[in-house]
């Protein structure tokens, strides 16, 4: 079967994150998954998802009945889950973070904006990456800043919601009537998450996540999983792509989200997203030649790595 050519590759994460992304934001109201405070219930695809403690409080089961409850539909359950999802990062990598994660939707949108605005991806950059012909354009600066402001808000009400009956939530919102509680909620949640959109992205990815974390530690102890391989018998072309694509250095550098260097080894890609935005600049700077950094996986991979440790030894 023929690979799919990286710019579709990227459509196709495109659609995958908008669909989480609303998912995300409508879970609650559907009570697909979220635990409700003021009830002590947690919701699961539209059902009371019960542990049958408050059926043991209220002497309608045994103890044995209420352990075993708990066991399959509490303990059992998550395990599978946490298995499942382990078992992925250590085959793909931080895939849940390139293609699902909405909080990386959100750093690769902002991302875009700054860059726009500023020709830097990040505030912490100390060079800009336009290339040439291209100049910042100041009229991008208030939808940046205004976009932080708005998102770390709906983030804060969303989780809020996940907490309490969105309904009520909403309603409270859109009748200026919330509660001292949620008020404080969102206004604490809201100004940090708008504070860490603005200012540290994907510092939060790289440091702050332990979801991307374990996702990272499953990839890094497996030897064959899914890697960006580089072809350093053609290194000498990246410096054409060095001053003809990217003034501010190769294409496939300044194209990760991550700020990571992608033709690095693999202990130097920890908090890579496998997000294929290297890939997909390398490919369309070669213009139709074979690009110099392809994702392997398997057997391939492994070699990649050794080939790794014979270029740094």
């Amino acid at each position: 079967m023929t690979p799919l050519p990286m710019a579709r590759l990227q459509q196709l994460r495109r659609a995958t994150q908008l669909g989480f992304f609303a998912l995300f934001l409508l879970a609650p109201a559907l009570n697909l998954f979220r635990f409700d405070l003021s009830e002590t219930q947690l919701w699961v695809l539209g059902m009371r998802w019960s542990l049958g403690i408050t059926a043991l409080q209220q002497h309608q089961v045994s103890p044995t009945e209420a352990a075993l409850s708990l066991i399959l539909r509490g303990i059992l359950p998550a395990l599978l889950f946490v298995a499942a999802f382990l078992a992925v990062a250590w085959r793909y990598g931080r895939v849940y973070c390139g293609w699902l994660c909405p909080h990386f939707s959100l750093v690769e949108g902002l991302n875009g904006m700054l860059h726009r605005a500023s020709g830097r991806f990040s505030l912490w950059d100390r060079q800009t990456s336009l290339r040439a012909g291209q100049a910042p354009q100041r009229r991008w600066w208030p939808l940046f800043l205004l976009s932080c402001l708005f998102f770390g808000l709906l983030w804060s009400i969303t989780l809020l919601t996940y907490l309490l009956p969105p309904a009520r939530v909403w309603s409270h919102l859109l009748s200026a009537n919330l509660s001292a509680g949620e008020a404080r909620f969102i206004f604490i949640a809201g100004g940090a998450f708008t504070l860490e959109l603005l200012l540290a992205r994907h510092l939060f990815c790289r440091f702050g996540c332990a979801v991307g974390l374990f996702q990272s530690l499953a990839w890094m102890a497996n030897p064959r999983a899914l890697v960006v391989a580089f072809d350093r018998r053609r290194a000498r072309e990246c410096r054409d792509c060095s001053t003809a694509q990217a003034p501010g250095g190769s294409a496939c550098d300044t194209a990760c989200p991550m700020r990571l260097h992608p033709r690095n080894i693999k202990r130097m890609m920890f908090s890579c997203v496998q997000c294929g935005q290297c890939l997909t600049e390398c490919e369309s700077t070669h213009a139709g030649n074979t690009p110099n950094l392809q994702w392997t996986v398997g057997l391939d991979a492994v070699r990649e790595t050794l080939r790794q440790k014979a270029h740094k030894d």
